[in-house]
């Protein structure tokens, strides 16, 4: 247990591998990797937009840990490996100064720069190159050059989208989804006056119908027993019929119909743009919001000793979020694949800045103080040792939330 303890601690200081020869991966190796194609192979078979999602996710951690190795590169910093995945090695090789490769668990991937901190050895020829030598700015850069890449693949996967696809929005017109064809044992109107599924609702007497809450406001309005006289637009052809309002209980009025004036708006390049920008932002304070809400102990609880997850306050992990993808993918196509993966962009963009160990925030939290505390000509270094407590009780809350969420995921899956 010691020497796990050890092993974590060490990489939390390091920022990821503590550095030294690879570890081979062997049979045990290859055997893992053989499972874990085995079940991408069966999610592939039950959903291919699992698979797509998947393959989405890998593609951001990618581009993360790029981030990191290219403003590394860039800065001066010596970068000794970037691996795709962790655990035993399969495959790697060597290239000057970097080993790259793949380890046997695709659930991340890490680029070791040296001397990340106190605690982080280095040989004496390489801190002229080591990451706590650089000066602030370039610790900066390259200690949210990860996050910064999730949220230009956001910005760019939000605005590609919304060029090409459009975005869900209000578009003037309410479309009939569901035509109800009875309420409490009584024909409803709309069933009688023929409406259809797909059919535009234009004007009820007279009064013109631009959103699902126009026709909510109007069945307040009316009482059961009234007739209205209805403007309907199919296939661009208008006509009119007289529909009579029936008692959905209460002496409530109900015309017949499940409407929507949502769907997909085409934007514009432009429209595009601005909309991307604007959803990153919704989307990034939605995200610090939701990691407080998650972390909440009653929630967990709740959600676990619950027979129906709240789905706003349960914690989930990547099998959730397939889950997730796999339901949008089949029900919306590609377009919505790709929000989905903007989204998850922002969220590990803005998660990964908060200012604690193991995270990059926490790293940058750390260079941030030790700038504040410096005088010319004499650095201040922290002590990373002192923050170590504190960050293994981050991994163990990590650990915990993920293994609620993986409980839940497995148990109560979306979709």
């Amino acid at each position: 247990m010691s020497n796990l303890y050890n092993q974590v601690r060490q990489e939390i200081a390091a920022g990821g591998d503590p550095g030294g020869p690879s570890p081979k991966g062997g049979a045990s190796g290859w055997i893992t990797l053989a499972v874990l194609v085995g079940l991408v192979a069966w999610v592939a078979s039950s959903n291919p937009w699992m698979l797509v999602f998947i393959a989405g996710l890998l593609v951001c951690v990618f581009l993360h840990e790029l981030g990191h190795f290219v403003t590394a590169r860039l800065t001066g910093m010596k970068v000794t490996q970037f691996f795709m995945g962790f655990g035993p090695r399969l495959w790697s090789r060597q290239r000057g100064e970097l080993e790259y490769g793949l380890r046997a668990l695709p659930l991340g991937a890490f680029v070791r720069i040296v001397g990340m901190n106190n605690l982080d050895d280095c040989p004496p020829e390489d801190e002229p190159r080591a990451y706590r030598s650089k000066s602030y700015p370039r610790r900066m850069l390259v200690i949210t050059a990860g996050s910064l890449m999730h949220l230009v693949a956001a910005f760019l996967l939000f605005a590609g989208t919304y060029a090409v696809s459009g975005r869900v929005g209000e578009t003037g017109d309410v479309t009939v989804v569901e035509v109800i064809d009875e309420v409490l044992g009584e024909t409803t109107g709309a069933k009688l006056a023929g409406l259809r599924p797909g059919d535009v609702l234009v004007s009820v007497d007279g009064v013109r119908m631009r959103s699902e809450d126009d026709v909510f406001d109007l069945m307040r309005t009316r009482s059961p027993g009234e007739v209205a006289t209805i403007v309907v637009r199919r296939d661009g052809a208008e006509f009119s019929r007289d529909v009579e309002f029936v008692d959905a209980g209460g002496d409530r009025a109900f015309l017949g119909i499940g409407p929507s004036s949502v769907d997909w708006v085409d934007l514009g390049p432009a429209g595009a743009i601005r909309w991307a920008a604007t959803d990153i932002v919704d989307y990034a304070v939605e995200s610090i919001r939701g990691v407080f809400v998650v972390l909440d102990p009653r929630n967990l609880v709740s959600n676990v000793v619950s027979e129906e997850a709240d789905p706003m306050t349960r914690p989930t992990t990547i099998v959730g979020a397939t889950q997730v993808g796999g339901f949008v993918g089949r029900e919306d196509g590609l377009r919505s694949v790709l929000l989905l993966l903007a989204g998850v962009n922002v969220f590990f963009g803005i998660f990964n800045l908060f200012p604690c160990l193991p995270f990059d925030g926490g790293h940058a939290a750390i260079a941030t103080y030790e700038r504040i505390r410096s005088r010319k000509g004499r650095p201040y270094r922290a002590d990373v040792g002192k923050m170590m407590g504190a960050a293994t009780v981050v991994m163990v809350l990590m650990l915990a939330v993920f293994a609620v969420g993986l409980y839940l995921d497995l148990t109560q899956p979306f979709g």
